[in-house]
């Protein structure tokens, strides 16, 4: 597990109190209670289906939960739209990437930083991405699947988020850019801003994390340091595939 910063526990700045959430008659997270420190990374860990998904969802604003609350900066925002979460500094990398593919990567950067006052932000991104400086023109369903992510977190990025939900980042590709997706990760968090990683490597995901939380089909099962769930046994054989 990586080292916390300074002496003093970090301040909290993503309380999630009760989370109840529903589709339908279909209860996938039920009770589910965490909470973030300020420049973390958190890392939610399950098997498919687990809910995982649908925290962040709700987290993020995209869903409305059925019961509970999501505290940020200590303000409840249960109820508020998902643009004015971003706007507040919570972004979501959606599974899926969710590009606009007929756009181009520079277009897919403009729309992000709509709101934003100065074109100066989205250079700065740039700057962290070179990948995507050499391939601005060209439209981003071209771009392969690994370039397609990196476009997902860059654009994230241009809001300037302090808590950035990642939701499976690392899904589906090669074993090279797997690394960078994590190099990308770590870089981030070097930077401040706090990270709620959802990831189906969980070994990979609990290696960088300080923190992890077990979701078993919609309840939280466990939580603790990352390297103490590493090192749970029945943490291991159920989800990181043994020793």
């Amino acid at each position: 597990m990586p080292p916390r910063r300074g002496e003093n526990m970090p301040e909290t700045i993503v309380s999630v109190r009760g989370l109840h959430v529903s589709y339908g008659s279909v209860r996938a997270v039920r009770d589910v209670s965490f909470e973030v420190p300020e420049g973390d990374l958190v890392t939610l860990v399950g098997a498919n289906g687990a809910g995982k998904t649908s925290v962040l969802s709700a987290v993020s604003g995209l869903i409305r939960a059925r019961a509970g609350t999501v505290l940020y900066q200590g303000t409840d925002i249960s109820r508020w739209p998902a643009h004015k979460r971003v706007a507040a500094g919570i972004v979501l990398v959606p599974e899926g990437r969710q590009i606009l593919a007929t756009l181009t990567v520079a277009e897919n950067m403009q729309l992000a930083s709509r709101h934003r006052k100065t074109p100066a932000i989205v250079e700065e991104i740039y700057e962290r991405f070179p990948a995507l400086v050499q391939r601005k023109s060209l439209p981003a369903g071209t771009l392969s699947g690994g370039e397609q992510q990196m476009l997902a977190i860059a654009r994230a990025m241009v809001a300037q988020p302090r808590v950035i939900l990642m939701d499976e980042p690392a899904m589906g590709l090669a074993p090279a850019m797997v690394d960078e997706i994590f190099r990308v990760i770590e870089t981030i968090r070097a930077r401040g801003v706090t990270i709620v990683l959802v990831e189906q490597n969980a070994r990979r995901a609990l290696r960088v994390a300080d923190t992890g939380h077990v979701l078993e089909t919609g309840t939280l099962a466990q939580s603790g340091p990352a390297a103490q769930l590493l090192d749970d046994r029945r943490v291991v054989q159920a989800y990181l595939g043994g020793r």
